[in-house]
């Protein structure tokens, strides 16, 4: 029986993947990115309702749980009730520290600054409202993903979404479980690992072109490849190296995994908060206006030029995208990380995971958000040249130019660093430096999770002898980041992120009578406190 389920799995997955490879020849990318805007533009996104319809559905059926169950959370991530005995790979503080490694990293840097260039300061309101309620949903999808987690031979976790739909759900939904995982498995090689090597190579490419000032040097000189890309040996380094040092870690597996993110994971955080926090203390008259900005703009943008599109629909959009890019809450992914925890009680992962979006995006996100904001730099934006441009061939030409009444127009970690360059100019010179190691640590870190994922995927889907093809792959991708185009790597990332978030949402709305259950049950008992 074993066998033959096995066996099914793959043959599922090799559909999956076979509908996907051929909706992409006949139809592009173009068809999964539409994800974010179906039916269509003017309307909200089946994909928005889907989310924040979700998280709203569970919160209010579970009763607030990222209200009522937030200081149980921060005293099981403190090992007050770690086991040793327990089954599992990792405690919670390092599967915490895992499933943040992979959320807490460029779509705090990158993602931020992507969202505000062109979606505006509002964005940052929807993306607060994605991580309000996407608390409930990382509750859910990580305590499912204990409760239905499969343990094989040898002692090791197997779970995710894709169990908790299989598991949870019965077998004649196997199949939605093996699209979760194909998806999961395309998401870990774009969102995962190219768009955090490609940050770090604009970023580095960047800095280069600072400290050389003459992009006809040989490792700045761009080589057309084909029409509009081209590619520096600078860029091509970077993939190399990028590609050399995951490849190193990934091979040890979790275990090396969450030791080396429970290392970066808080150092990281600390240091680009430090930095964050002077530069808003030292604006702290604009904070208030700041704040007005982002909730005004939220609700009623500026007005743009005909044909250059806006409004509240475009700037809830970039919020809900880079929300969910930020805390991957509903996705799905981190499940997988905490599902690897030992422990006994599915509940105490679900309270532990619940701190992953406070920690990401109410924090950190917003401090990102503040500094753009406060120091100006959101001016130097697509969404700026849109409600200032006085005509339509105006606002292209700017944009097409990255240039606009003598400001330069800066996207992705390019406008955090100026930001953060601007900020603690008062200090020293070299602000946007901070950013660049930021983006260094946290996309290593980040890459190296996303490795874990893609992997549990694809063992779901072909077996353990998957692993080995599959991180070759997934270093490959490491490079191909390293040298592509910003909007294809993002594009693509989204498509995946958003598709695969779909039967996740599906199986916790669907289990979550079993959850308020266990939710009830679990607290209305007493549990001892080991570590104490």
């Amino acid at each position: 029986m074993k066998g033959y389920l096995e066996m099914n799995r793959k043959t599922l997955g090799l559909i999956s993947f076979g509908i996907i490879i051929f909706i992409l020849y006949a139809f592009g990318v173009e068809i999964f990115v539409s994800v974010w805007s179906f039916p269509s533009n003017r309307s909200i996104p089946i994909m928005v309702i889907a989310l924040v319809g979700t998280g709203i559905y569970a919160t209010v059926r579970l009763g607030f749980p990222q209200l009522k169950y937030i200081r149980h959370g921060i005293n099981v991530t403190r090992g007050l009730y770690d086991n040793p005995k327990d089954e599992g790979d990792l405690n919670h503080f390092r599967a915490l520290t895992t499933a943040l490694s992979a959320t807490v990293g460029i779509g705090n840097i990158a993602g931020v600054a992507t969202a505000i260039y062109y979606g505006g300061p509002g964005a940052l309101f929807w993306m607060w409202v994605t991580a309000f309620f996407g608390t409930t949903l990382k509750y859910a999808e990580c305590t499912l993903a204990m409760k239905y987690r499969e343990m094989d031979a040898t002692g090791k976790t197997a779970g995710g979404p894709m169990y908790t739909i299989e598991n949870g759900l019965g077998k004649n939904w196997k199949w939605m479980a093996a699209a979760f995982a194909s998806f999961a498995v395309i998401c870990s090689f774009a969102t995962g690992n190219a768009i955090q090597s490609f940050t770090v190579s604009d970023q580095i490419y960047s800095e280069f072109t600072n400290i050389i000032e003459d992009l006809n040097h040989p490792l700045l000189f761009k080589h057309q490849i084909y029409s509009n890309y081209s590619v520096s040996i600078l860029q091509i380094i970077t993939g190399l190296l990028m590609s050399l040092i995951v490849g190193v870690v990934i091979i040890g597996g979790i275990k090396r995994i969450g030791v080396i993110t429970g290392f970066l994971a808080p150092i990281m955080a600390l240091i680009y908060i430090f930095s964050a926090s002077i530069i808003i203390i030292s604006n702290y008259k604009v904070i208030p206006e700041s704040f007005s900005m982002i909730i005004s703009m939220a609700f009623n943008p500026p007005a743009t030029i005909a044909g250059t599109g806006g409004g509240i629909m475009l700037t809830m959009i970039w919020g809900i995208k880079r929300g969910l890019y930020s805390n991957e809450a509903g996705q799905g992914s981190a499940a997988i990380a905490h599902s690897t925890a030992k422990t006994n009680y599915p509940i105490r992962e679900g309270a532990v995971a619940m701190l992953g979006p406070y920690i990401d995006t109410i924090i950190i996100c917003t401090m990102t958000g503040l500094v753009i904001i406060s120091t100006g730099a959101w001016k130097h934006t697509q969404f700026y040249v849109n409600i200032n441009a006085t005509t339509l061939e105006g606002a292209r030409f700017a944009i097409e130019n990255k240039f606009y009444n003598g400001m330069e127009l800066y996207n992705a970690s390019l406008l955090t660093s100026y930001a953060f360059e601007k900020g603690l100019a008062f200090l020293f010179s070299f602000g946007d430096k901070i950013v660049t190691v930021s983006v260094l640590l946290f996309a290593i870190s980040t890459a190296i999770a996303w490795s874990f994922y893609g992997n549990r995927a694809a063992v779901y889907l072909f077996g353990e002898k998957a692993i080995t093809p599959y991180l070759w792959v997934y270093v490959f991708f490491v490079f191909i980041g390293g040298i592509a185009k910003l909007e294809t790597v993002w594009d693509f990332g989204d498509a995946a992120l958003g598709i695969m978030t779909f039967p996740n949402l599906i199986s916790i709305i669907l289990l979550t009578g079993v959850l308020k259950k266990m939710t009830k049950k679990y607290f209305s008992e007493q549990h001892e406190k080991i570590g104490d």
